[in-house]
């Protein structure tokens, strides 16, 4: 097996994954640069070169926007930015919260303190929501299962062994002699996941949690299915599981999806830096191409689980390093059973979730799918989000049957990855073993090799490296598709291009594109520019021009169309620069809503200082919205930390601030945005 050494890296952004891509494919900003001209970009014109964009040809074949061209109404009054320690909303609209980290979910564990155990925290709401689905029961508005991702935690906030101490949000506490409390790195790992509770409204209009035998925790380590063609395979086999069907947890859960059939889709993001692998060949890092090119670290892993006091196995998975003779004797191929999408079904507590394989390994941010239509396959889209990955599309092999559908249709079809031209055309390359590059020749021995290295086959391909695919979207008027590409700091002058036109990309895009023949199963494509985020210097809206003071923002994130057409967007700028240098303007992390037909942006939302704004939802009748609040008071200094100075004290206004989903409704009860 091909052994790769380990990148150089020092960590720019609190979780980021280490960059691995050292493939020579072109990146979206060199495309930009081919279609747009150099000259242009480097000069400051950028207005005219997307304005050039957004009237070429590539555009009139695009824009299939209704026919009225004045697409969903915006009706509220923008917010300004912020940096106050609330949640503001326009005028007429009111914010309740719900179920922060550490609420009990079954009306029996513990209320939320620094005193719980490991054990409470597997019965109460994790930590640092993210992505999110209400699910009605039986098509209530005020009644169903919200089901909350939980992206990571932060041990400073977790633990009492962390108090007083100057600990970033990176840090641990550890034992005098280097190794961890067993029971805080469980409370960790239970703190992972997902939340599936069940709320409701009561007469006084407020949402509460409801005891519910559905009602449950997914966390780092509960029992799940390994599904699709790398089931059994030898990259999945494990002393937990000799035979590679099973594992243990998911981690690091970002965005999600919800499937044509009713269940909820979780995506493993960040996952890589879990795990250490300390394996050497003459003192150096020597690690197989699956570690390496997905950057799983040589010298420490992210929370140090592995090195739990006692060495238990639910702990020692984490070391990934060869310590038996095969592969069934040790945790060598355990970072191999993560990177996934995880099927979930919230109706059927008892139902083990499934990783879903044949949608491909890598960080994925979430999952979206196009409309799914009786007698055609389904369709649905990820996006790797890591600094120049790629945009992937999954097309199931069977049909989509109303009455039959189940998540077997996601383990049988064609992995695609994308390709962007300078023209303004684009193209879906298979990812199909035996298929191209990806043979035998090229170090590629079967379909579930292909899809456990994923970025690998996909820079074989020639794929486009991109600036930090992140959620996408489906416009349910237009079938166009849209995507966030967050940021990318690190891309140089001569890498930009068509697709991703910014050097040191701080501010990040918002990329779209219509497939061909409005076929979502098509191979072939027509892209865009919807906006360029930025302050009022730097940004271009649709229609080529700078962004208003009401609708400035910066690293775009979440993304949600909802049934009206309104287009909701979220921004994650990092802790670890907030607040300084070209993201002063931006204040606080916000939610945004645009009008895809014309291009209007209004500011719709700001959270407290620290956060990300992340997750959105709304129930059947538009009119309650969720939105989750992720990692408030994230950007306290380690200094300030130990000295009791947090940098919010969100949302119970003392204490440790703490992530929470927020209700958004309406003072006069009518449709949010409208």
């Amino acid at each position: 097996m091909d052994r790769i050494h380990e990148l150089d890296w020092e960590p720019e952004e609190h979780g980021d994954e280490r960059p691995s891509n050292v493939s020579d494919n072109r990146s979206f900003a060199e495309v930009v640069e081919a279609r747009l001209g150099r000259r242009g970009l480097l000069k400051g014109a950028l207005g005219t070169a997307i304005t050039g964009l957004f009237s070429s040809t590539a555009l009139a074949t695009l824009g299939r926007e209704a026919a009225a061209a004045a697409g969903p109404v915006i009706g509220f009054t923008p917010v300004p930015v912020s940096t106050a320690d609330t949640v503001t909303v326009p005028p007429g609209y009111k914010v309740q919260v719900l179920i922060p980290w550490g609420t009990p979910i079954d009306g029996k564990a513990p209320a939320f303190s620094l005193d719980n155990s490991g054990a409470d925290q597997a019965k109460q709401v994790g930590m640092h929501h993210d992505g999110m689905h209400f699910f009605p029961i039986g098509g209530s508005s005020t009644d169903g299962l919200l089901v909350v991702n939980h992206e990571y935690v932060e041990p400073r906030y977790m633990h009492k062994s962390a108090v007083g101490k100057p600990l970033t949000s990176d840090d641990v506490p550890m034992g005098p002699d280097g190794l961890r409390d067993p029971d805080e790195v469980l409370k960790e790992i239970n703190a992972h996941g997902v939340t599936v509770v069940r709320v409701a409204r009561g007469d006084d209009g407020q949402w509460k949690v409801v005891a519910d035998p559905r009602n449950r925790r997914i966390t780092a380590a509960t029992p799940m299915e390994i599904g699709g063609p790398v089931r059994g395979s030898d990259f999945v086999k494990t002393k937990y599981s000799p035979d590679g069907t099973r594992t243990r947890g998911t981690i690091n859960n970002c965005a999600h999806g919800v499937t044509p059939w009713n269940t909820y889709l979780t995506c493993e993001e960040n996952w890589a830096g879990y795990f250490v692998n300390r394996d050497k060949v003459d003192q150096k890092p020597d690690q197989p191409r699956e570690h390496a090119r997905y950057g799983v670290p040589t010298e420490k892993s992210r929370y140090g689980w592995d090195l739990a006091r006692g060495g238990a196995d639910e702990f020692a998975r984490f070391d990934a390093s060869s310590k038996g003779t095969s592969p069934i004797e040790d945790y060598r191929n355990e970072p191999n059973s993560f990177g996934w999408v995880v099927e979930i079904d919230p109706f059927r507590p008892n139902a083990l979730p499934v990783k879903r394989t044949a949608l491909g390994r890598c960080a994925h941010e979430g999952v979206i799918f196009a409309p799914a239509v009786p007698g055609k396959p389904v369709v649905c889209y990820s996006g790797d989000d890591a600094r120049f990955e790629y945009i992937y599309k999954f097309v199931s092999a069977k049909p989509y049957d109303p009455a039959t559908a189940s998540g077997a249709l996601l383990d049988e079809g064609t992995l695609y990855v994308a390709k962007f031209n300078d023209d303004g055309t684009g193209e879906w390359l298979p990812l199909v073993f035996g298929q191209g590059p990806l043979t035998r020749a090229n170090g590629f021995t079967s379909q579930a090799d292909v899809l456990v290295n994923t970025r690998l086959a996909a820079d074989k391909l020639g794929a486009t490296k991109m600036d930090r695919p992140e959620w996408g979207a489906v416009d349910p008027g237009t079938g166009l598709v849209y995507f966030t590409l967050t940021n990318n700091s690190r891309r140089k002058a001569e890498q930009v291009n068509a697709s991703n036109p910014r050097a040191g990309n701080e501010f990040g895009h918002i990329i779209r594109w219509r497939e061909a023949g409005d076929d979502h199963a098509a191979t072939r494509f027509s892209w865009d520019i919807f906006v360029l985020a930025g302050d009022t210097k730097d940004s271009k809206d649709k229609a080529g021009k700078p962004l208003a003071e009401s609708a400035i923002f910066a690293c775009p994130d979440g993304l949600w169309f909802d049934p009206d057409r309104r287009l909701w967007i979220q921004t994650d700028m990092s802790e670890d620069n907030l607040y300084e240098g070209k993201l002063v303007p931006f204040g606080s992390n916000q939610m945004l809503c645009a009008n895809p037909d014309t291009g209007e942006i209004r500011r719709f939302l700001v959270g407290p200082p620290g956060q990300e704004i992340t997750g959105v939802i709304t129930t059947p009748d538009q009119k309650t919205m969720f939105v989750n609040v992720q990692h408030p008071g994230a950007h306290t200094s380690k200094e300030d930390f130990a000295a009791g100075k947090l940098g919010s004290q969100w949302p119970d206004g003392k204490g440790y601030p703490r992530s929470a989903t927020i209700v958004i409704t309406r003072e006069d009860g009518g449709v949010i945005g409208a």
